[in-house]
């Protein structure tokens, strides 16, 4: 499977997706928020909101089925009066197979924007790997990827805004991250700047024993090739999945016992 990420402004994605298409990807991913912008207020990001199922939805879904290629796309969603900070798998048919809504808010600029999910885990059968979504912040707790990988995700679909000076996150994180719990990680950042923020690239495609591919801090179309037969490979020389011993964990969850 081929796929692609788009670092870039997200006015620019109807072009990427059919240059991606045209290169033969299935997938293409994009930055977290994308469609509005990150740093760019409460108010704003409130009154730019909308539903899963929402305008957006339609205008990439149907961008999707036109070029034939699944999309995912980070996004303000409301529901009532809240608001999430979202990220949305579409099909290569435009049809949604999976909503995610961040659960780890990073700081003020979160939390002043949004409210947390409460489901860590969100999956969809994709082209023959099980997928799964995270967002920016949440893929720095291992117990979140570790719960994906022993729920079946093999391909872990991460929007990110991640800014200066923390390119470590890209750079050294990602490809453990991938290697701890044995799935592709592709980690789809921004090249611009917001406000006081400077978003700082570096996007990343890993795999349990590789970086596959990996983006510099500009603008760039990003092209990675997966292949499902490395992580059973993987799988098989490094157990860890298999060689956990969670009666030892239980602190992890409950506390230390008196």
């Amino acid at each position: 499977m081929i796929i692609a990420v788009h670092q870039g402004p997200f006015d620019r994605l109807p072009e990427a997706m059919a240059a991606a298409a045209e290169r033969g990807a299935e997938l293409i991913v994009t930055a977290e928020m994308g469609t509005t912008g990150y740093n760019i207020g409460a108010k704003a990001v409130a009154e730019l909101a909308e539903p899963a199922d929402g305008p957006r939805a339609a205008e990439l879904g149907a961008l999707a089925a036109k070029h034939r290629i699944a999309v995912v796309y980070g996004y303000p969603e409301r529901d009532g009066d809240a608001v999430y900070n979202s990220a949305q798998l579409l099909s290569a048919q435009g049809e949604r197979l999976a909503n995610y809504r961040k659960t780890h808010l990073f700081g003020d600029l979160d939390r002043d924007q949004f409210s947390p999910g409460n489901e860590p885990v969100v999956q969809a059968d994709f082209n023959g790997l099980r997928a799964g979504l995270l967002i920016c912040y949440d893929v720095e707790f291992p117990e979140l990827v570790r719960a994906h990988a022993l729920a079946g995700t093999e391909l872990l679909l991460v929007p990110t805004a991640l800014m200066r000076p923390y390119e470590r996150i890209a750079d050294l994180l990602i490809p453990v991250r991938a290697h701890e719990s044995q799935l592709y990680v592709v980690y789809a950042n921004r090249c611009d700047a917001e406000g006081e923020l400077t978003y700082c690239g570096r996007s990343t495609v890993a795999s349990p024993d590789e970086v596959v591919a990996k983006a510099g801090p500009d603008e760039e179309l990003l092209f990675a090739e997966l292949d499902p037969a490395v992580l059973a490979q993987a799988r098989a020389e490094t157990p860890y999945l298999a060689d956990r011993r969670p009666s030892l964990y239980r602190s992890l969850t409950e506390g230390p016992r008196a």
